[in-house]
């Protein structure tokens, strides 16, 4: 990444153009001690670090072109003061060129990590289908920090033969641990809900791969490493969603939309028995069982972790998407949804955030009318299977 690819705002790139002119100003009122001149070795070394290396060179050049215009009409052309502030003027002009050179060679090596931790964002928390059945999906993942790019937060969603089922945990700590921890439970999940008919046998599952790849590590992040997560499952053909909750923030439903295009109500789903998080599944306590919840077409689930609802303002008051997105809607799909929130925790917050956020919204679309009921040809063709079976 050279510098030229960075979106300077306007003052930022003139601002070396304004130190050479106040420079070269200062040496022309004072041709005598020209105290201006560390004003011209800053613009060098500013135009170096901020700007392309074409418009450094380019200041470089104004510089030393300044100086000897104000040497020759200050008569100080070919003497031996006149060499020597023609040659200090020529170095800061080259340093500003090598620091530009150092900060584009940085650059390159940046964009290489940076394209390399993309591949693995993408390979271990892929995005998830934009569309499964009546289901319109939308994610998004905003890590704390704006040049990172992994971290502890996973979703994931996916059909199976139970119906589809979606994910959304938030690994404790960070770091390589916590990547390495999501890329095993993300892979346990897309396994183990193809072949298990029960939330709470997926969820059992799920600790199982943990706690056979905790085996590997230290007592102390064995002890202390621990996940929280909601799994969700969409029953083929119900107007339903069943939630089991592992110690994570509850989901929040948007809808039904009411008919006079009002904002949608707002609210959040809690578990009557919260369970543990996985991977302390050795304390003890049996697992809660799923709870099923209505989830007619129009509404919207709205899976978060804590880097939402521990979003906090300037005054340390929590962000709350119940109050939040109530007065935003209605929205047109899990996008709208997602991009109000985002949006929404931006303002609250008003600057970094303290947690990484990810987000996973989805939709019941309205079945079509081809959805509802089989064309005439296919009726016949299921009446004549039917008949002859």
């Amino acid at each position: 990444m050279a510098p030229r690819s960075v979106q300077w705002p306007p003052y930022v790139r003139v601002a070396p153009w304004l130190l050479t002119v106040g420079g070269l100003v200062w040496n022309a009122l004072d041709p005598t001690d020209y105290w201006g001149d560390p004003l011209l070795a800053a613009a060098a070394v500013l135009a170096g670090a901020l700007l392309a290396l074409w418009d450094t060179v380019a200041v470089g050049a104004a510089n030393v072109l300044g100086i000897l215009v104000l040497s020759t009409q200050d008569g100080l052309l070919g003497t031996g003061a006149g060499y020597l502030e023609l040659a200090n003027t020529a170095f800061a002009a080259l340093l500003g060129i090598w620091v530009n050179r150092v900060v584009a060679r940085h650059g390159r090596r940046l964009a290489r990590v940076r394209s390399v931790a993309e591949a693995a964002q993408r390979a271990v928390l892929p995005e998830p289908p934009a569309r499964v059945g009546r289901l319109s999906v939308a994610a998004c993942y905003r890590a704390a920090q704006d040049e990172a790019l992994i971290g502890g937060d996973a979703y994931a969603l996916q059909a199976t033969p139970y119906g589809v089922r979606g994910l959304i945990a938030d690994v404790r700590g960070k770091g390589l641990h916590a990547v390495g921890a999501v890329s095993v439970l993300l892979g346990a999940f897309r396994e183990d809900s193809h072949r298990l008919p029960d939330l709470s046998a997926l969820a059992d599952a799920l600790e199982d791969s943990l706690l056979r790849e905790s085996e590997r590590m230290s007592e102390e992040v064995r002890l202390e490493g621990f996940i929280t997560a909601l799994l969700v499952e969409f029953p083929p053909g119900e107007e339903s969603v069943r939630t089991l909750d592992c110690g994570h923030p509850g989901p929040y439903l948007l809808g039904p939309y009411p008919t006079d295009g009002a904002a949608p109500p707002v609210r959040r789903l809690d578990a009557a028995d919260p369970g543990l998080p996985l991977g302390m599944g050795g304390l003890g306590g049996a697992r809660p069982a799923p709870e099923s919840r209505p989830f007619p077409a129009g509404c919207t689930l709205l899976l978060v972790t804590d880097g939402v609802t521990e979003a906090r303002d300037a005054a340390g008051e929590f962000y709350d998407p119940v109050v939040g997105l109530a007065p935003l809607g209605p929205f047109a799909g899990p996008g709208e949804v997602l991009d109000a929130l985002v949006a929404d925790v931006g303002r609250w917050t008003g600057g970094p955030r303290g947690d990484d956020m990810a987000v996973l919204a989805i939709t019941h679309r309205a079945a079509r009318a081809s959805e509802q009921e089989p064309a005439p040809a296919r009726r016949r063709e299921q009446a004549r299977a039917e008949t002859d079976g």
